[in-house]
């Protein structure tokens, strides 16, 4: 059988995405094709034999859409068709057509909790009160003073209501002024979102990642969010508050019911909540439970965490038991909103042992494992110097909040290539200065890279049944200690792990019944160097 036809074949299976890997690609950012700087649909179509080389399962591409861009792709103008910095729709067909080839599904964002204040449905909507759009947005009066009707914050700083003179109304926006948002209470609202969805799937999509769905529903009668009492960093006046009704609607349910029917009748679809906020699981589950809602939710557990500890690890996955009506976890250590784990985590003298642990960690645990793109390759967060801030939410808040630029750089290629390969242009954001000796061309060639063990471990997930979709179990989360359980179709393993900066002496219990099945850092059944992984596979 052809590589081609190997990897396609998981294709026809049902639950392709129970225990799946999936890659995310930020589009700006992975290879530009053309030469302006900014990466592209043709330039990621040239490149996926690289992630059909690491073995993932799917791709998931964050936002292409037309936009004007002040949130670069997640204020949408159109939401059928690509914006012209990233290429065609015959170029995502075509990108469609390859990733399938290559056994890889495509997921994609969507997003329905707002649109770009150029969308077609916004100017209609604003243009007065009685258009047949005028209830798509979320309107209303001025207080008796003239001052917003709810004291809701954006996420990105200030009220988040502006107004309006053409309506003479306030219009909310969670996010950026440029962001309305809709009125998803609307069913006229939520069939244009679901079209928008079948769209893309008559187009031959795989799934979809909801961006930020929490926020898709608002409170209809506006009341006032009480402040917070938790005492978490306030960076921003978003954080002084308790997240009670500008969010979190429970008719928010009601929809996702509405958009699993219509992946449903697509068949072996899969759909994935993104849920953000201080205290996300009960949404999480809501969102998933049974088998009408979403297949998955993303969490949040790790990707703003500044340590990985035992501790963190086992709160996240007993979030998620393995009990009859309750929702599918899927994990991420990085993203495109969150800094490098690898820089988050550890100093840079062990950063090699630690980014091998991790990824050992990522492809053991019960759920799905995302990887965010170069996270193959141990990138570290770039220090972007203000003058070069993309990143809108970093400029409004400089120099408070994190700049989210740092984790978009451009992918290394080629370690001596202009660009490191990216591009012939001038790259939209600054290359990393460490990133050239972490670039591809040079990481494939090294039998001992993070790259090869990366591509070593989606494949020891991919053969190990217990890995993929089995129960988990956590026995020990001490200090720096975490060992747990992975079983199922007939296979057990003990996985053990040592957070920490300092030999652990541990040992199974009775080692002659296991044998070694997978090592990193040096660890052994004698005992566990610091950082590094361990998994026994228990002797049948």
């Amino acid at each position: 059988m052809s590589e081609a036809a190997s990897r396609a074949a998981p294709l026809a299976q049902h639950d392709w995405w129970r225990g799946a890997v999936i890659y995310q690609i930020y589009p700006r950012s992975f290879a530009d094709s053309n030469g302006d700087g900014i990466g592209d649909l043709p330039g990621i179509t040239a490149h996926l034999d690289h992630v059909a080389a690491l073995g993932a399962d799917a791709i998931w591409l964050s936002p292409f859409f037309t936009s004007p861009m002040r949130d670069f792709g997640y204020d949408i103008s159109d939401y059928c068709d690509v914006d012209p910095i990233f290429g065609t729709l015959a170029d995502f067909d075509a990108l469609i057509a390859r990733a399938h080839a290559l056994g890889l599904r495509v997921i994609i964002d969507q997003v329905y909790s707002h649109t770009s204040d150029q969308h077609p449905w916004f100017r209609e909507s604003r243009s007065d009160r009685t258009n047949p759009r005028a209830d798509w947005y979320v309107w209303a009066d001025a207080k008796a003073d003239g001052s917003p009707p709810s004291n809701w914050q954006s996420v990105f700083g200030g009220p988040a209501w502006t107004w309006d003179a053409r309506r003479g109304q306030y219009y909310l926006h969670n996010f950026l002024t440029e962001q309305p948002d809709l009125n998803l209470h609307n069913p006229q609202v939520q069939d244009a979102a679901l079209a928008a969805a079948k769209f893309w799937l008559d187009r031959g999509v795989d799934g979809f990642r909801v961006d930020a769905i929490n926020f898709a529903m608002h409170d209809p009668l506006l009341r006032d969010n009480p402040p917070a009492t938790d005492g978490g960093p306030r960076t921003r006046p978003f954080d002084f508050q308790q997240h009670l009704y500008n969010q979190s609607h429970p008719d928010i349910v009601r929809f996702l019911e509405r958009h699993r029917a219509l992946t449903d009748g697509y068949g072996g679809r899969f759909t994935v909540a993104e849920v953000g906020g201080p205290t996300p699981e009960a949404e999480m589950h809501a969102f998933t439970r049974g088998d009408t809602r979403l297949n998955s939710a993303y969490g949040f557990d790790f990707l703003y965490a500044d340590r990985l500890t035992p501790a963190l690890v086992r709160k996240a996955v007993e979030t998620w038991p393995d009990t009859p009506g309750t929702g599918w976890p899927s994990w991420a250590f990085e993203n495109h909103d969150a800094p490098r784990a690898i820089s988050r985590w550890i100093d840079p003298q062990h950063r090699d042992a630690f980014a091998a642990m991790k990824m050992l960690l990522l492809m053991s645990l019960r759920g799905n494992a995302i990887l965010y793109q170069g996270e193959e390759l141990g990138l570290t967060q770039v220090e972007i110097p203000f003058e070069r801030l993309q990143d809108p939410e970093a400029i409004a808040n400089w120099p408070l909040t994190l700049s989210r630029d740092g984790v978009r750089t451009p992918m290394p290629w080629q370690a001596d290539a202009p660009a490191l390969g990216f591009s012939t242009g001038d790259p939209w954001l600054p290359l990393g200065a460490d990133h050239a000796a972490l670039a591809i061309d040079r990481q494939a060639g090294d039998p001992g890279s993070l790259l090869n063990l990366t591509r070593d471990l989606v494949a020891l997930r991919a053969a190990n049944p217990a890995l993929r979709a089995g129960a988990m179990h956590v026995e020990h989360a001490t200090d720096a200690l975490l060992v747990f359980t992975r079983s199922g179709d007939g296979q057990s393993l003990l996985c053990a792990f040592n957070l920490g900066a300092g030999p652990l002496d541990w040992r199974p219990a009775q080692p002659d019944r296991y044998r070694v099945l997978r090592a990193v850092g040096g660890a052994d059944q004698d005992g566990l160097p610091a950082y590094s992984g361990l998994l026994l596979a228990q002797i049948a």
